[in-house]
């Protein structure tokens, strides 16, 4: 064909002449592609044995994920809670120093204020009256310790005098005797 024959119009036989000779290309290539029945049923069984494994496969994978997910998050938990506790553990080491700074710093303030004291009030003085306000507190639990026995020897040497304060009462007997009673356990009253 030439270039002559290209441009003039085609009459409808060619035409069909040319679309039977696509359809019969089309045809001789779907037999070359297509499957014949048994081909069909093999292929359909693959497909649907893929399809079951896909879907077995997909819920593995989704309780995987879902396991996986789960871990994830209590390892968030744990880790979260390790970094608080570090917090609070810095937190408090942080407090712990301040502390002990300031009370190092209240000390050092407080010995100065002392030997400030010292030289104001004149150490001598301060330490004699010190020592004096010392002595009298000992002085005053030595008189309450020793009170108690003083004034068991001094009931000793004279019970008629303190028979009565200390809660006695002072017998006589038959033959003109006196002693001084004291009820550990005093009688029950009768009709009272």
């Amino acid at each position: 064909m030439s270039d002559a024959e290209d441009s003039r119009p085609k009459d409808s036989f060619e035409i069909l002449a040319d679309e039977l000779a696509r359809m019969g290309q089309q045809i001789a290539h779907l037999q070359r592609t297509s499957l014949n029945k048994a081909e069909a049923e093999a292929l359909n069984k693959q497909l649907v044995q893929g399809v079951a494994s896909m879907a077995q496969t997909g819920q593995a994978v989704y309780e995987a994920i879902s396991e996986r997910m789960d871990l994830r998050m209590e390892k968030l938990a744990m880790e979260t809670i390790l970094a608080a506790t570090d917090a609070a553990s810095r937190a408090i080491e942080k407090s712990h120093a301040e502390t002990s700074s300031a009370a190092r710093d209240y000390a050092k303030a407080a010995g100065e204020a002392r030997r400030e004291a010292w030289r104001y009030f004149g150490g001598f003085w301060v330490w004699l009256a010190s020592v004096g306000a010392g002595g009298a507190v000992l002085g005053l639990l030595a008189a309450f310790l020793i009170m108690g026995r003083g004034d068991a020897r001094e009931f000793g040497q004279y019970p008629r005098v303190y028979c009565t304060t200390a809660g006695g009462q002072i017998v006589e007997q038959d033959d003109g005797s006196t002693f001084c009673a004291i009820w550990i356990k005093p009688p029950s009253q009768a009709g009272g």
